[in-house]
């Protein structure tokens, strides 16, 4: 069950934050990526409110074919606020995700894991949730701070608050602006930097969420044609 204010989904995200699952490494061979993502109305900006239309798309990838996807929409749970995107689009994420037939083995979602204020971000939740290995993907960091990694594809450089590492930057194109890549639920930073290295092979962002959030935006620009938006 998903938290429905502030105050329940800060005291679960501190049990989180505490918790020590058994930990998942990718295996040598193939295996199964899923990519969550979730999109709003084009123009949307700022905070937004509780309500807001939402498509959000899961897809599974192996050996680059996307095998299975899913796509649902909704609403949002509340507006945007840092450390609570939970309450905004976690319900959403786990019917996009519950909705798959094939079961990935991680998922890639744009979250935080540990870069958080009280150390569990969406990307921890929604794995402890769905009981999956999960790695989120950002485009920058939440509090986290460290220095951009050498210019070639596979350097890192870590993301600390205070003196914890709590994710990192990584290089998945040579000339173009790292990811933050955070370690989420049974996955550490190592294993989160192999996964996201594993499915950038051409581009910039993880091949499931690229897939995830170009199905995402395809059902919500269906839905605005129909509208005559």
């Amino acid at each position: 069950m998903w938290p429905a204010d502030a105050e329940a989904l800060t005291r679960e995200q501190r049990e989180l934050a505490q918790a020590r699952p058994e930990a998942w490494s990718p295996p040598p061979g193939r295996f199964r990526a899923g990519g969550c993502w979730v999109c709003f109305p084009r123009g949307h900006t700022g905070a937004g409110s509780a309500g807001d239309p939402a498509w959000a798309a899961s897809v599974v990838v192996a050996d680059g074919d996307v095998v299975d996807r899913f796509v649902t929409s909704g609403v949002a749970g509340a507006a945007y606020a840092p450390g609570l995107l939970a309450l905004r689009v976690g319900r959403l994420s786990d019917l996009a995700v519950g909705g798959l037939t094939a079961r990935p083995e991680v998922l890639l979602l744009d979250a935080t894991g540990r870069d958080h204020p009280r150390g569990a971000g969406l990307a921890v939740q929604l794995g402890a949730e769905l009981d999956m290995p999960t790695v989120g993907v950002t485009h920058r960091p939440l509090l986290a701070e460290g220095e951009w990694p050498a210019d070639r594809r596979g350097a890192v450089s870590r993301l600390r608050i205070g003196d914890t590492v709590v994710a990192c930057w990584v290089r998945t194109r040579q000339g173009v602006r790292p990811l933050v890549v955070h370690p989420g639920w049974r996955v550490d930073l190592a294993a989160a930097v192999d996964v996201v290295l594993r499915t950038t092979p051409r581009w910039r962002t993880p091949e499931p969420l690229r897939a995830a959030r170009h199905l995402a935006r395809l059902a919500r620009d269906a839905a605005s044609a129909r509208r005559g938006v």
